[in-house]
């Protein structure tokens, strides 16, 4: 739904989701407006998988429903919530949201991961048996494909997947259920059909915390350091950028590459490697890569939640 002209931003949000969420999105967006240095911005409705990760991240917290990740972001920016959540991989369907889009113009910065296993329940208005097509976030379909296929349902991608289990319940047509979380069954009235959807149980999303300023973690143990950079456009360049992460032994933990704008001439790539830009192994490999590229941008750097490689 478009935001309509004149109608203050907030209001237009609360149209955007299902009528039987706005209830609970009205009751915690008041709860972070009264305390807003306590409120995680998340994107979704009550109940989605980024609810249930500030609530583990944050047990003191006070989660902020924001319809998109972009109004995440913002509710940082304009000081409504001191923080937000925003899942970046997930271990069976890769890629969440394009944080090295979101990130680099929105003045905040990366201060913390935090590791969520995702579980998914289908539930619905009527009986299994009854069921032919299936709502949720494109994630959550491409996480249980290969059940969703064994079964012939037909998969119909939604903005989140607690607002898909809404968008059934306010729907109420017993053909068509959603996959969300379990808990958001009993959130909207529905009925759990089946569980235990997704399709490997290593089923885990990476999210990571952004906020306005970071805060030194040169005493928090192991950390991680995420950067954008776009290397010079010469033959080899990428292998050239990526030596001194080698030679100085810094272990780079992620490296992908994306395309901005329509030219596909220049290549951008995202990475997270371990280590502080201050350590001289990582200080030596960063000027390496800088000499080798166009520029280099440090997105944050964080304590590091969960081991990597082989690593207990």
């Amino acid at each position: 739904m478009r935001r309509g002209v004149g109608r203050p931003k907030r209001a237009a949000d609360m149209e955007s989701y299902p009528a039987p969420a706005r209830a609970l999105v009205a009751q915690m967006m008041a709860a972070a407006a009264a305390d807003p240095a306590r409120a995680v911005a998340f994107q979704g409705a009550p109940g989605a998988n980024s609810h249930i990760a500030v609530e583990q991240a944050f047990p003191e917290g006070l989660a902020l429903p924001c319809f998109s990740f972009e109004d995440a972001i913002d509710a940082v920016r304009e000081g409504r919530a001191d923080r937000a959540m925003i899942p970046i991989e997930n271990s069976l369907h890769g890629r969440v949201a394009d944080i090295h889009f979101l990130l680099p113009e929105s003045g905040l910065v990366i201060t913390g991961e935090h590791f969520l296993p995702i579980r998914y329940a289908l539930m619905g208005t009527g009986a299994m048996e009854d069921v032919a097509e299936v709502m949720s976030h494109p994630q959550a379909l491409g996480q249980c494909r290969n059940w969703l296929r064994a079964r012939g349902l037909r998969p119909i991608s939604y903005a989140d997947t607690a607002g898909a289990a809404a968008m059934v319940a306010e729907i109420g047509a017993k053909r068509t259920a959603a996959i969300a979380p379990p808990a958001a069954a009993q959130l909207y009235g529905l009925d759990i059909l089946a569980d235990g959807l997704e399709d490997a149980e290593h089923n885990m999303t990476r999210f990571v915390i952004l906020a306005l300023d970071g805060q030194p973690v040169r005493e928090a143990g192991p950390v991680m350091t995420t950067f954008i950079f776009e290397v010079k456009n010469i033959p080899a360049a990428l292998y050239k950028a990526m030596g001194g992460f080698a030679t100085n032994g810094v272990n780079m933990t992620k490296l992908e590459s994306y395309q901005r704008g329509g030219s596909f001439a220049a290549t951008e790539f995202y990475a997270d490697i371990e280590g502080h830009p201050e350590d001289p192994a990582v200080a030596r490999a960063l000027e390496e890569l800088a000499f080798h590229s166009k520029w280099v941008r440090i997105l944050g750097t964080y304590p590091r939640a969960r081991a990597r490689g082989g690593e207990a």
